[in-house]
């Protein structure tokens, strides 16, 4: 019994000599981070020596973008959490960076430099306040100097003035050099100082313990001023082999802490949108007021008095706008110029240099694989990251890799000789809705080369996701009008043109290819206006919007013609408008 006791005793001893003291601060230790595409959750630990009763313990390295109501404070061994209080602080360096030390370096060795000039300035004064005194007082037993003597002396002090003051004065202009260069640099730590003494925050929560213990203590919030971007690099080795889709996240934060060798979880969620969805409220119509009578007078021998009634018009395209008058050319058109953009959810930009298919990123984004687990399985879908990462408090984004995806792929050539003479390869990918895939920019690599940038938007794509891999030079295609078989014909109501274009496509491949070759004909939006496709041309024809396309399978070296035709016939006295 007697040892139980003093065993007891020993053990509340210990707790009382170890227990954190008031205002003691204690460092958190960022464990994971769970990173919003507007956000960022960060979990949080540190283990705390309890005495028995209220203990309020500071906690450090919080972040200074916290959202107070999310703070969550656990406590293990009993230990109740009876309060919590957030407020920011500024963290200074302990120690200075690389580059003060540099700077301080460099204005040292600077430094150096004026003790010479000083002690040349120094010299110089000494020897002018020699040439001060009087050069008439003798002693008692020296005759006093002739007027020639004095005359001499005078222009000898005269030339060792002038020479004194002149290298005095270059003295003076090499130690101002030097000042300003310390002065620069002395900005320059100031301005790094100042990256250093970065905002962050501390935590004040008073904990109550019924005995003296040691408790494991978990804090988690949400932070604001984090988050990440998806992004993504397509190779695709050639047209036999399935692409390979490399997920990316580009990572920011500028929280006040450092993440250092953090776990990280993705998540396409964000805390900053708003939870509860939108209320339909009733939408009222109403009419303008009647129209209001405009009066012109004219004072001749008669008055005469006009009333006209003007009716604002409405303009459709711009809200609570009025017009006065409607003009064709000021209504939004559209054109559709753009041959890559034509693609949904995906846009393609010009070719780039050659890139070794095999090196650097990709390899290192292929072994991470391993060590992502994606969970689509909530409303969100998250990625959880097993290998640590380091995320500076920047604000710079920061390449993490997340995911490798080998998808299967179709292979096709697409043209439109009438607006680009180039072939343009694409792949086409049915299974893209597994990916978890979300809209952002793309790398897009073709037989190891650097094809251009492009973007990926899901929520434009439908059954089937293209990707343009670039233009091939080696399919050759030329379009021209065949003006042998132009014609018009003229009636006295009636005129009638004809038109002919021919198209070729050659294949310089060593494999054979399909091609599908789009060009179009006019469509009338006026019942005065026929247009018709002629009899024997190739290609399957679409008059609603005009278009022809083809089909073509082209072996090595071959050649194909494609043709086609069609007619304009309108009203004699009637000028057809848009032909080009």
């Amino acid at each position: 019994m007697k040892h139980t006791v003093l065993l007891t005793t020993c053990i509340c001893f210990y707790y009382a000599a170890t227990a954190q003291q008031p205002g003691t601060p204690i460092k958190l230790n960022l464990e994971h981070a769970t990173v919003f595409l507007n956000g960022a959750l960060l979990e949080n630990t540190a283990t705390v020596n309890m005495a028995k009763g209220d203990n309020e313990i500071v906690f450090t390295n919080v972040a200074a973008t916290v959202n107070t109501q999310s703070i969550v404070i656990n406590a293990t061994n009993g230990v109740a959490v009876a309060s919590s209080t957030f407020s920011t602080n500024y963290q200074p360096v302990a120690t200075p960076s690389k580059i003060v030390t540099r700077l301080q370096d460099s204005i040292d060795m600077i430094g150096q430099k004026k003790v010479p000039i000083n002690i040349k300035i120094a010299v110089i004064d000494d020897q002018l306040k020699l040439l001060q005194t009087d050069i008439t007082e003798t002693g008692d037993n020296k005759p006093a100097p002739s007027t020639d003597e004095i005359a001499k002396m005078i222009a000898l002090i005269a030339r060792k003035k002038e020479a004194l003051l002149l290298d005095r004065q270059k003295q003076v202009e090499q130690s101002q050099r030097i000042d300003l260069r310390i002065a620069a640099l002395n900005a320059k730590i100031s301005e790094e100082a100042g990256k250093g003494a970065v905002p962050g925050g501390q935590l004040s929560v008073k904990l109550y313990a019924r005995e003296a213990t040691t408790s494991n203590i978990t804090i988690k919030y949400v932070v604001t001023n984090a988050g990440w971007s998806p992004a993504y690099d397509i190779w695709a080795d050639d047209v036999k082999s399935p692409i390979r889709l490399y997920y990316k996240a580009n990572i920011y934060q500028g929280t006040g802490i450092k993440w250092d060798k953090v776990r990280l979880t993705l998540s396409t969620g964000n805390p900053q949108e708003g939870m509860q969805p939108p209320v339909i409220s009733p939408w009222y119509l109403s009419l303008t007021a009647p129209p209001q009578p405009v009066v012109t007078e004219l004072t001749t021998t008669t008055t005469t008095k006009t009333v006209a009634y003007r009716r604002p018009l409405i303009d459709k395209y711009q809200n609570n706008s009025v017009m006065t008058s409607v003009s064709r050319s000021a209504l939004p058109t559209t054109s559709t110029t753009d041959l890559v953009s034509l693609t949904p959810g995906i846009y393609q930009s010009k070719r780039g240099a050659d890139v070794n298919s095999d090196y650097g990123r990709t390899q290192q984004v292929a072994s991470m694989t391993n060590y992502v687990a994606v969970d689509n399985s909530g409303v969100n879908t998250t990625f959880d990251i097993d290998v640590p990462y380091s995320i500076p408090c920047d604000g710079q984004q920061h390449a993490v890799s997340v995911k490798e995806y080998e998808v299967p792929a179709t292979y096709q050539y697409y043209a439109v000789p009438k607006m680009d003479r180039d072939a343009f390869l694409q792949a086409e990918i049915t299974s893209w809705s597994d990916l978890s895939l979300m809209p952002g920019p793309t790398n897009i690599f073709y037989e190891g080369t650097y094809i251009g940038q492009g973007n990926i938007d899901p929520r434009t794509i439908k059954d089937t996701m293209y990707l343009s891999l670039g233009r091939d030079k080696k399919i050759v295609i030329k379009r021209e009008q065949d003006k042998k078989l132009h014609a018009v014909k003229k009636t006295s109501e009636n005129e009638q043109e004809t038109f002919t274009y021919n198209t070729t496509v050659r294949n310089t491949r060593k494999e054979p290819m399909t091609i599908f070759v789009n060009d179009q004909l006019p469509v009338s939006n006026d019942k005065d206006l026929v247009i018709e496709k002629a009899e024997g041309g190739s290609g399957d024809y679409d008059p609603t919007s005009g278009t022809v396309a083809w089909i073509v399978t082209l072996k090595p070296n071959e050649t194909k013609k494609l043709s086609f035709s069609y007619t304009i016939k309108h009203p004699k006295e009637r000028d057809v408008v848009g032909m080009r």
